[in-house]
């Protein structure tokens, strides 16, 4: 990859051409948790390279504005969230959800003249999202399906992730790592251990892929041998332009990542686990709470990780000696995340040699790059409606003789009224 495509694809900050092109969709910001009631203390955000304040107002109405002051430019982190709004404490200048000064005690006259940046937000699936483009381009609101189910069916985290968004979004559709790195955890993982689909991972090394560009983004086709007259196939969907639907585990919940960059050598990891027809049991919440699956156990205080790349994400040499952990790293997520930032907070790519199994990455930076020079030729991008989201994941045995691209497009692009297909 030359430098100037790299720089295309890894920039996301204000007026960058993937930032531009990022600020047209839904941006998952904060856990709906982290601001949880009425007044309650606001929460500095950093994203897509902005700094900014989330906060919950007087009638339970989230916010998202400018971190600063528009007098003397200090934090709002520090000022009062109270009676609509928040108040500096600096002066007394006080913003409401829309950024609006709306107090100025100082110099009442100019109050409605004094307003900073502010983004409208929406709550689902137990999440905050804001929208950060232009005003008359604001897209239907996310319709995945795990946004959609009840509150009981679905457990959502999330963890930072330090490097940059693009090499941790690619370790999410790169279906031949499992039979890797996550070969031992899966005999032990509660939230994988039950699955057929394990023997076929470990068994089969060499997926031979196939991609497909679908409305939603990509759906990516891994086949592996299966029994004697079928195929194994984990079938990835890559929702556009930062959601990955993991290809399920057996009686398992469904599992659900997204990738938002923070600024360019941090990005934030969420992690969802979900049922469509049924809520999670109390033992499935439990493990999910207590960091195992797809979740990660947290520096109290904060949601890094325990595991992280100050302690060598306490690697355990005898475990992988042992064959109970092929890296040393325990948990799927830090598995992943530490050979992520393994490359470095942002990857050399001019160093890579990519193989026929790098398919998907090679097609979804495609994607991607084409989509960000697109925007600047004033073409839309793709994916903006919400009922495009409505796909599945799949692992499934099918027999040699099938299609399964063909099968997919009823089985998993049909508005969600088929049965969830998983081995």
């Amino acid at each position: 990859m030359d430098k100037q495509t790299e720089a295309i694809l890894v920039r996301t900050g204000p007026g960058t051409t993937m930032g531009n092109l990022m600020r047209r969709y839904w941006v998952p910001v904060l856990l709906s948790s982290e601001i949880p009631e009425p007044d309650c203390a606001q929460v500095r955000v950093r994203i897509l390279g902005e700094r900014l304040l989330a906060f919950r107002d007087t009638l339970g109405r989230v916010a998202m504005i400018d971190e600063f002051c528009a007098h003397r430019g200090t934090t709002l982190f520090l000022g009062r969230n109270e009676e609509g709004g928040i108040r500096c404490s600096f002066h007394g200048w006080k913003y409401d959800t829309t950024g609006q000064c709306i107090e100025l005690p100082s110099a009442p006259q100019i109050a409605a003249k004094m307003r900073i940046k502010a983004y409208p937000c929406i709550e689902r699936g137990g999440i905050v999202w804001a929208y950060m483009g232009p005003a008359e381009k604001q897209p239907d609101p996310p319709e995945l399906e795990w946004c959609l189910v009840p509150e009981r069916h679905r457990f959502v985290s999330k963890r930072l992730q330090e490097c940059n968004y693009l090499q941790a979004l690619e370790g999410g559709i790169d279906t031949t790592h499992a039979s890797w790195v996550h070969r031992y955890e899966m005999d032990t993982d509660p939230m994988h251990n039950r699955a057929g689909s394990i023997k076929y991972i470990k068994a089969d090394g060499k997926a031979v892929f196939q991609i497909e560009e679908v409305p939603s983004g990509l759906t990516i086709f891994g086949r592996r041998n299966g029994e004697p007259d079928s195929y194994y196939w984990r079938i990835t969907q890559w929702v556009f332009p930062w959601f990955t639907l993991i290809p399920p585990f057996g009686p398992h919940p469904l599992g659900a990542h997204i990738w938002v960059p923070i600024d360019d050598e941090n990005c934030w990891a969420w992690s969802i686990n979900f049922y469509p027809d049924k809520p999670l049991s109390d033992e499935e919440r439990r493990d999910m709470e207590e960091g195992k699956g797809i979740h990660v156990k947290y520096v109290p205080g904060t949601f890094r990780p325990l595991a992280n790349r100050d302690n060598d994400y306490l690697i355990d040499r005898t475990a992988q000696k042992e064959k109970r952990q092929f890296s040393g790293v325990a948990g799927f997520s830090m598995q992943d995340a530490s050979l992520q930032e393994g490359m470095g907070p942002i990857q050399d790519h001019s160093r890579e040699h990519l193989v026929p199994t790098d398919r998907a990455i090679v097609d979804a930076r495609r994607m991607l790059l084409n989509a960000a020079r697109d925007l600047e030729q004033g073409v839309e991008p793709v994916a903006l409606k919400g009922a495009l989201q409505r796909v599945r994941s799949a692992t499934v045995l099918l027999d040699c003789s099938i299609d399964a691209v063909e099968w997919a497009k009823d089985a998993l692009i049909d508005d969600l009224k088929q049965p969830v297909f998983t081995v």
